[in-house]
């Protein structure tokens, strides 16, 4: 029984697109693409490195050429988005910071934080705070010295 290769070369494009179908990051399409161009040089009878050149060819060209246009598209996220947006604001202690007791809470703008020291210290209430790190659900604040 003689199985033609170009079938082969088709069956693994088909493969490649519906695999593509179930991943993100548009991978695994070029290879499909690549994998039928092999495939129809197999059909016109061209050698093996000829189907090989040309799946490796296409589909790293393609899988480049997409790369590079998705980088212009995709921004990269700003800081100050998501939670790292508290990082350097300040605030003020609403009930007393003590890591060893476990209690802290401080105000920034409208909302209410747990938090810890930075440094270890308990700082008292009413006492202006900034945050240096998220941590978990939580900030981790230093006080403002009076003058900064």
């Amino acid at each position: 029984m003689d199985i033609q290769v170009w079938w082969i070369w088709m069956i693994f494009a088909a493969l490649f697109m519906i695999g593509e179908i179930f991943t993100a990051g548009f991978f695994l399409f070029w290879f499909g693409v690549g994998a039928a161009i092999a495939g129809l040089l197999a059909l016109l009878d061209l050698g093996t490195a000829w189907q090989w050149g040309s799946f490796v060819v296409v589909s790293g060209t393609l899988f480049l050429i997409s790369r590079k246009f998705a980088e212009r598209f995709t921004k990269k996220q700003p800081p100050g988005i998501g939670a790292d947006r508290w990082i350097g604001k300040e605030g003020i202690v609403l009930e007393k910071i003590d890591n060893e007791k476990n209690t802290g809470r401080v105000r920034i703008g409208k909302e209410e934080w747990r938090a810890e020291s930075d440094t270890g210290e308990i700082i008292p209430n009413n006492k202006r705070v900034a945050v240096t790190r998220m941590d978990g659900t939580h900030i981790v604040v230093k006080p403002i010295e009076e003058g900064e």
